[in-house]
């Protein structure tokens, strides 16, 4: 049974130290980084206040940890309304819906994560939704079935994914906006670092937040993580101040590297070189020697590794580059000659 999480705008937060721990912005002004997302829902929030009519459906699309949830969790607060969230592998069937839609008020949130995730089934049976506001039911079998429609206040969906490719066109067709995330600069990360240290109460310097923002891999949620991991080090190893030093020393005993490369990531181009001779070779059989997930190498370690050119896919599989070979300190093996066709 998919669990239902209301969030009401106007009702003051019982509880200041678990927002501030979220570390997430509360209002659209707060964001950092995405400035062309952000103009673009001001002036959809602007057009909503002066139509007084809900926002249209929006789907966010990106890498995990950019941001997604929290966009979805700005704009009730811009609005004054209220927010439900769910996802999409908590709902298997149709009638996990339906609390979702019928409890829905007018100009309030849907908000689903992993959407991508969502069976086709239950997809069909928002379409209505979607489009008319209004839902389908069937009641009994056979010839004796009949459908009753049900009018539902207007509402707005908001989607959240990582694999927008795995939608289908009209699942995707019926969302309004489409909002792709973009990995942050250093200097936006810098800033989110100062601004959650500050919430924190925790004494951060520039050169900190900035070495912290550099290892950070482009993402807020690692940023964070760097953060709340440096802010125990500091307090266990020191006297609670952030600086450089101290910077360096926790992620250095979190093994993170320069380039913001963790433990797995080396363990992952370890085992392709090692192992592999450098590729060309299939993310199962990468997965199946380290003992882990396919999807857990596709969607975790390799994004990064493909950023920043450390690995590339060719259609025989993923393939070391220089620089990784670099990175482990390893000389890098020569092309194999072509072989001899039968022909």
């Amino acid at each position: 049974m998919a669990r239902e999480r209301i969030v009401s705008a106007d009702q003051p937060d019982d509880n200041g130290r678990e927002r501030d721990a979220s570390l997430r912005p509360r209002w659209l002004r707060e964001v950092i980084g995405q400035q062309k997302v952000v103009q673009q829902l001001k002036v959809v929030l602007n057009a909503s206040r002066k139509l007084k009519e809900p926002i249209a459906h929006i789907l966010f699309d990106g890498p995990p940890g950019l941001g997604k949830t929290t966009f979805a969790s700005v704009l009730p607060n811009e609005l004054g309304t209220t927010i439900q969230m769910t996802s999409g592998p908590a709902l298997s069937k149709p009638g996990d819906m339906m609390p979702f839609l019928t409890n829905a008020e007018e100009g309030s949130i849907l908000f689903i994560d992993e959407i991508h995730r969502m069976p086709r089934v239950v997809e069909e049976f928002i379409y209505p939704a979607m489009e008319d506001f209004r839902i389908d039911i069937v009641l009994g079998e056979g010839i004796n079935a009949r459908t009753i429609s049900m009018k539902l206040r207007r509402f707005t969906l908001i989607g959240a994914t990582t694999r927008s490719g795995m939608l289908s066109g009209p699942m995707r067709d019926r969302f309004k906006m489409v909002q792709h995330l973009e990995f942050y600069s250093v200097e936006e990360l810098a800033e989110i670092l100062r601004i959650n240290a500050r919430k924190l109460q925790t004494p951060l310097t520039e050169d900190a937040a900035l070495e912290l923002a550099r290892r950070s891999r482009g993402t807020p949620r690692i940023a964070n993580s760097r953060l709340w991991w440096t802010r125990n080090y500091a307090h266990s190893e020191g006297d609670g101040h952030i600086t450089l030093e101290v910077a360096k020393a926790a992620l250095a005993m979190a093994e993170v590297d320069a380039d913001g490369l963790d433990k797995q990531d080396r363990r992952y181009l370890e085992t392709l070189i090692g192992v592999f001779g450098g590729g060309p070779t299939g993310v199962e059989a990468l997965a199946a020697t380290m003992n882990l997930p396919a999807d857990t190498l596709s969607d975790e370690v390799e994004p990064y590794l493909l950023r920043e050119q450390y690995i590339i896919r060719t259609p025989r599989g993923r393939v070391a580059t220089a620089r990784a070979y670099q990175l482990l300190g390893k000389p890098q093996r020569e092309s194999p000659p072509d072989q001899p066709t039968l022909f």
